[in-house]
């Protein structure tokens, strides 16, 4: 079974502050010094009252009638993540996934730095991908240790995962962020984040297939009953 170590703010918390620090950093881009908890909220796909109550973990965060600084508030989310720092990642499986991810220069913005890239494929191993070179998957443990890597990325088919998994927390990495369609089992003090884009995308093809299945003369009329 998954485990992973007790923390102060919930997890559910964490992943909306880390999406409020994807927004005030595209607000800090703008040129934007202060922002409403109404605006904030709305940005995030929240409402104000959760917004506030996400910001209590980190203390007095606003002013009424001010709001936020998007400055003082983007530094205190970033204290909080832990990303006040540059964190080494290592990413296995050089797949469309993998190399995507890899080139993807966004991550380095956000304090995350790849600094291993391994794969099996010989025609892969060697070629550069978003200024690194792939290393052979057998080097996994010595590329761990020479790059300090706290962060492991699984990008590979579901049958290679667990045992990928099982080496990157044999050479000392206790954060994972799987890709694999596939459950990984960890110890104690291992935390795992598993991104199943089959999954989200079959939950969009049921929300699209509801909203199909309701006549639009029948949401009219439910539209003007709640009017009346």
């Amino acid at each position: 079974m998954t485990q992973s170590r007790p923390r102060n703010i919930p997890e559910a918390t964490v992943a909306r502050l880390a999406v409020y620090l994807r927004v005030l950093a595209g607000l800090a881009d703008d040129g934007r010094s202060h922002v409403s908890s109404g605006e904030l909220a709305s940005a995030a796909g929240v409402n104000p009252a959760g917004l506030r109550k996400d910001l209590s973990h980190l203390g007095p965060c606003g002013v009424r009638g001010v709001g936020y600084s998007v400055a003082g508030l983007r530094a205190r989310l970033s204290e909080a993540l832990g990303g006040e720092r540059s964190r080494p990642c290592v990413l296995v499986g050089l797949g469309r996934l993998g190399s995507a991810l890899a080139d993807y220069t966004g991550f380095a913005s956000r304090g995350f730095t790849f600094v291993g890239l391994l794969d099996s494929d010989p025609a892969t191993v060697g070629t550069r991908v978003g200024g690194c070179t792939v290393r052979p998957v057998e080097e996994l443990e010595a590329v761990v240790r020479a790059t300090a890597a706290t962060i492991g990325v699984i990008t590979t088919p579901a049958e290679v995962a667990q045992s990928v998994c099982d080496r990157l927390v044999a050479a000392g990495v206790r954060s994972i962020l799987n890709f694999a369609p596939v459950a990984l089992s960890v110890p104690a003090g291992v935390d795992v984040r598993k991104v199943d884009l089959s999954v989200e995308l079959q939950v969009l093809a049921f929300l699209d297939q509801q909203r199909a299945q309701v006549p639009a003369p029948a949401a009219a009329l439910r539209t003007a009953g709640s009017l009346g």
